[in-house]
């Protein structure tokens, strides 16, 4: 029970809900070990929290590459011993209707939304067996709950977070593991100014004024862990009290 003394993997570390959970754990005494691309904002945030005495490691890693979790759940072990969470936050979301044929943006968001967790279960959830515990959490999307015309491919990448989570949550029942889906509505992210559809981008217009800050999903994160080791908060749906979606 509590976070202090837990080492908690973060993907997508480098901005918005990751670097939110990363500083979140580290303040709360946990051991952070933080992946994203972007070197330099990794570095920037490791910097931060060491600074603040936090306990931190940290790798390059691109999801999309089941190499470079394996390399960062090798990290979390040799630096700290164990691996007790990660939550899987890394995301892409090029939304666009079906009939823009954005082929390109559709495989990178089921390499990154749907690969990129499964790499990450196959990462650490060997070490958490041995240790006969650990929490499993991903974000999703209230996306993954409420269909729309125009995000097809990014919804069905977050319902697949949904259903890959709970099939590993009845695997892992015996072995103690804990597993939690987060489905945030809309939150400050830098996601928004990437969709380069202009249709799309009308879609959303003022999503960015009502969105939750990411430290909101933060502390939902950290709710869902900081409940005794016997209790597994499956699933938690956070959204703008001003979102109607």
């Amino acid at each position: 029970m509590g976070i202090a003394g837990r080492v908690v993997i973060v993907t997508g570390a480098s901005s918005g809900i990751g670097e939110a959970v990363a500083l979140r754990l580290a303040r709360e005494g946990a051991a952070v070990v933080l992946g994203a691309r972007r070197a330099e904002r990794l570095d920037d945030l490791v910097a931060r929290i060491a600074g603040e005495g936090g306990a931190v490691a940290a790798r390059a890693c691109d999801v999309t590459r089941r190499a470079d979790l394996e390399s960062l759940a090798a990290l979390a072990i040799e630096r700290f011993g164990r691996i007790d969470a990660i939550v899987n936050n890394a995301g892409v979301m090029p939304i666009s209707r079906l009939d823009v044929f954005d082929v390109d943006g559709w495989d990178r968001t089921i390499d990154t939304n749907i690969k990129g967790v499964l790499y990450a279960i196959a990462a650490v959830l060997p070490q958490m067996k041995r240790q006969r515990g650990g929490h499993i959490i991903s974000i999703a999307s209230v996306a993954g709950h409420k269909i729309n015309g125009g995000s097809a491919v990014y919804a069905a990448s977050k319902y697949a977070v949904r259903v890959i989570s709970e099939a590993l949550r009845q695997e892992v029942t015996a072995d103690g593991i804990r597993v939690t889906v987060i489905s945030p509505g809309a939150t400050e992210s830098e996601l928004f100014g990437k969709i380069h559809d202009p249709a799309s981008q009308k879609r959303l217009e003022g999503a960015s004024e009502i969105a939750l800050p990411a430290d909101s999903v933060a502390r939902a994160i950290l709710y869902a862990m900081n409940e005794p080791d016997a209790v597994d908060i499956n699933e938690i749906v956070i959204r703008p009290q001003a979102q109607e979606m």
